[in-house]
């Protein structure tokens, strides 16, 4: 047990909205009777409170609690429908430097139906970079963009999370997934990280797959996946997807995990519909406070109250959304499900296999080390601009205002080459990239090269939509050719 003299620890805890009272009231109550040592802070966030105008779904003070606190349960929210209302979790996590979630993805073979009763897989997607910046823009007519971000800095402390967590919780193997064969540069890398640090763990197996039939493999055969890392998309996706064929997304829970501050929480939402029926299974919210548990350093209560929970799911008491006649011996609601589990404290699972988590430890901590910068150099521009011409008029233009120092050395339309050597067959729309070298190839452009080229191209008629800079790094460059170049 842990030590009930001790000072409790804080945390903060959110209510949330549908079903969410019910579920935390349920998670509250179990791992109370469990052991946990804490102290609840209550803070108001969701549909309440972006109704009071508050278009992030929280209070200014309920951040003051989080920063003091350093730890949040948080029930699911709504987040009401049409534009202007941003995801709550996305910016607690940017917030707060939320870099690393971990999703648990074990069968519970034969008391939920699966196809893979011997998988056990982690997911530890990132959180904060990739296409979830929400860095957006409609460009053209036709052409909305959106960025995509993956920084080395934000790809190491990941992955090395990854890998430190295999190791503390006696893990074999981390895979990797990306799209490196296409994103060269972003899932490239974020491939080349992993690698990298890989190395650095030689007690621990890795290996790497192109996401999509990576992807394909975690759906037809999981049990030869262990720790997955990747990119914030792909971790999206695919920790719903194994949790689901693990045997359904509402057995789920999450940590969100930063340098100071964490949250726990379901992956599922707050379904509305099913809100006051004492329906809800309280599950991916409970195993979300399990996780909690360790991070504060109470593995003891996290061990007792994980199992009485696999206890309770091996004797057959279930809520509805789980509910088999062949296996179950009981349908409950939310409350009793409650009641049940905290009745089985204490006790340990059959044919389940048991958890044992490490007590009072503290949290995974990551550190990066200095890197020296590389010696960067301009050697050329991208220009996209916005036409419905066809490309050789647009060329014409182009070339007649490269200048002096520049040259026009390609355009793209989608990331497709089109001039020079385009093919008549290639569909086009309303947005070219325009790529300007130095006429000697290699040569470093003068800033003051770019700003002319501007003023030139819009002065003819062709203004920018936007520029990319085109840079090497080290002598090596830092952008990719256009398809077909």
């Amino acid at each position: 047990m842990s030590d009930k003299k001790s000072k409790p620890i804080p945390v903060t805890v959110a209510y949330g909205d549908g079903i969410g009272p019910e579920i935390m009231d349920a998670t509250l109550k179990i791992i109370t009777a469990g052991g946990a040592n804490i102290d609840i802070d209550e803070i108001q966030i969701g549909e309440a409170v972006y109704e009071r105008g508050i278009t992030a779904g929280i209070e200014p003070g309920a951040w003051e609690s989080l920063r003091r606190n350093k730890v949040f349960l948080k029930a699911p929210i709504t987040t009401p429908q049409g534009g202007g209302f941003k995801s709550l979790n996305v910016t607690v996590r940017k917030a707060f430097g939320l870099f690393a979630n971990v999703r648990p993805c074990p069968s519970y073979s034969p008391y939920v139906a699966t196809k893979h009763p011997g998988m056990d897989v982690v997911i530890v997607r990132e959180n904060e970079e990739d296409l979830y910046g929400g860095i957006e823009h409609r460009q053209t007519e036709d052409v909305m963009q959106c960025l995509k971000l993956i920084t080395r800095p934000g790809s190491e402390r990941l992955i090395r999370y990854a890998f430190e967590y295999a190791r503390r919780y006696n893990r074999s193997k981390v895979t990797c997934l990306t799209k490196d064969n296409i994103m060269k540069l972003t899932d490239g890398l974020f491939h080349k990280v992993f690698e990298e640090v890989a190395e650095e763990y030689s007690d621990i197996e890795s290996e790497h797959w192109i996401v999509d039939i990576g992807a394909a493999k975690l759906a037809d055969t999981p049990e030869a996946f262990d720790v997955v890392v990747l990119p914030n998309l792909y971790g999206d996706i695919l920790s719903d997807v194994a949790a689901q064929i693990a045997g359904s997304v509402g057995l789920a829970g999450s940590a969100n995990i930063g340098d100071e501050i964490a949250m726990f929480e379901a992956i599922h939402g707050s379904a509305p519909r099913r809100a006051g029926q004492n329906l809800a299974n309280p599950s991916g919210l409970f195993l979300g406070a399990v996780q909690m548990l360790v991070h504060i350093g109470q593995g003891d209560v996290a061990t007792r109250v994980h199992n009485a929970w696999l206890k309770t799911i091996e004797d057959g008491i279930h809520t509805y959304d789980i509910y088999n006649p062949s296996v179950s011996t009981e349908k409950v609601g939310t409350s009793e499900f409650a009641q049940a589990v905290i009745e089985r404290i204490g006790e340990s699972p059959n044919t389940l296999k048991a958890v044992e988590y490490p007590s009072h430890t503290e949290p995974i901590k990551i550190a990066l080390a200095e890197r020296p910068r590389a010696h960067k150099e301009l050697v050329g521009i991208d220009v996209f601009v916005e036409s419905t011409q066809a490309v050789e008029e647009i060329a014409k233009v182009l070339e007649a205002n490269a200048g002096p120092d520049l040259q026009l050395v390609m355009i793209t339309n989608r990331g497709q080459n089109v001039y020079p050597g385009g093919v008549p067959e290639t569909f086009c729309v309303d947005h070219w990239r325009c790529r300007f070298q130095a006429i000697t190839a290699g040569d470093q452009v003068p800033y003051e090269q770019v700003i002319s080229l501007l003023g030139r191209l819009a002065a003819a008629g062709m203004p920018f939509v936007k520029t990319e800079g085109l840079f090497t790094f080290d002598g090596k460059p830092g952008f990719s050719l256009g398809q077909g170049q």
